[in-house]
């Protein structure tokens, strides 16, 4: 894994200079994860894959100051995830939330064991709860990287894991 890492860091060097090839070597590799993690905090896909391309674009407009010696992924994710965050924040606010199409997932970002009752209840959760449910059990980071993507502290983290958790549970009646 070590040799991916040393790709990466180039591909970062190469965008960080221009590269047209080394932009599209990064958004290929981290496309997927981008987009799965934004649509399972937001359901919607069109709104998931605006907010995957828009973070690509913001992380490529600040790559001047991104340190290369920390993983691009989990950069990446912490603006894909705080840009969902908002996103479903508005979305809210606006009161356009609704469970008309919940259930009806695109297939690519879904694990086929997700599929089910568990979905449309991560649906109903506050975005906050989502989005750390997402990054521990869908991305896979810890509980202390995803306090430090978020900038919270893993205390927080770790309550709004509990209580999403906690949420699902009693939904599912387990």
């Amino acid at each position: 894994m070590a040799g991916s890492g040393r790709d990466e860091r180039a591909r970062v060097r190469g965008a960080q200079a221009g590269s047209a090839s080394d932009l599209e070597a990064l958004f290929r590799a981290h496309w997927g994860r981008s987009f799965r993690a934004a649509y399972l905090v937001v359901h919607d896909a069109a709104a998931a894959e605006d907010i995957a391309q828009e973070s690509f674009l913001a992380a490529i407009r600040a790559l001047d100051r991104f340190d290369r010696r920390r993983p691009f992924g989990p950069w990446l994710h912490r603006i894909v995830v705080n840009r969902a965050i908002d996103w479903a924040r508005a979305r809210a606010l606006r009161a356009e939330v609704g469970d008309g199409t919940l259930a009806e997932l695109p297939a690519r970002p879904v694990r086929p064991e997700s599929r089910g009752d568990l979905l449309p209840r991560l649906a109903r959760l506050p975005a906050e709860h989502r989005a750390v449910i997402v990054l521990r059990y869908l991305l896979e980071y810890t509980p202390g990287e995803i306090a430090e993507l978020l900038e919270l502290p893993r205390g927080t983290v770790n309550s709004r894991l509990r209580r999403g958790l906690d949420s699902l549970r009693k939904g599912l009646g387990e």
